[in-house]
């Protein structure tokens, strides 16, 4: 056992490239609320991720129960772009239980998250008779949308 506990889920955070685009996605097609957005001091910012010429531009949005950070970094210059595979290791996603799958698939297609497959109806597990959809956006940003069974 730990020496100390986890009090709270702070914020979960995507690195993007395109910061009006994907809080466009997050508050028009989801409904989160916009909290702020600014910079972040370029040294500090160094020392924290680990990344030389790191300046970076940050908002945070608040969801049902879960705050997001997206962080769209202007420099260093060399900067790449990395879309894992759900099977591939370091790939991450969000899900959201949703009332309707098949209307936020379709809120989400303006903002360019598009379904990875089909719609599917869950066989096994917590949410069996449900239905689920993964979809990603041009930066590989994933988002899950799980309806449960009725």
């Amino acid at each position: 056992m730990s020496d100390f506990r986890v009090l709270a889920t702070n914020h979960t955070s995507f690195t993007v490239s395109n910061l009006d685009r994907t809080v466009a996605f997050f508050t028009e097609a989801l409904g989160f609320e916009f909290l702020n957005r600014g910079p972040r001091d370029p040294k500090a910012v160094e020392v924290i991720s680990g990344v030389p010429g790191a300046e970076i531009e940050v908002v945070f949005l608040q969801g049902p129960g879960h705050r997001i950070e997206l962080i769209q970094y202007h420099g260093p210059a060399e900067r790449g772009q990395v879309i894992c595979r759900p099977c591939d290791t370091g790939y991450a996603h969000v899900a959201y239980d949703v009332d309707d799958v098949e209307a936020a698939v379709a809120a989400s297609a303006p903002h360019q998250f598009l379904p990875l497959g089909p719609i599917v109806v869950i066989d096994k597990g917590p949410n069996a008779g449900g239905k689920v959809v993964y979809l990603r956006d041009p930066d590989g940003v994933s988002v899950e949308y799980i309806q449960k069974p009725t």
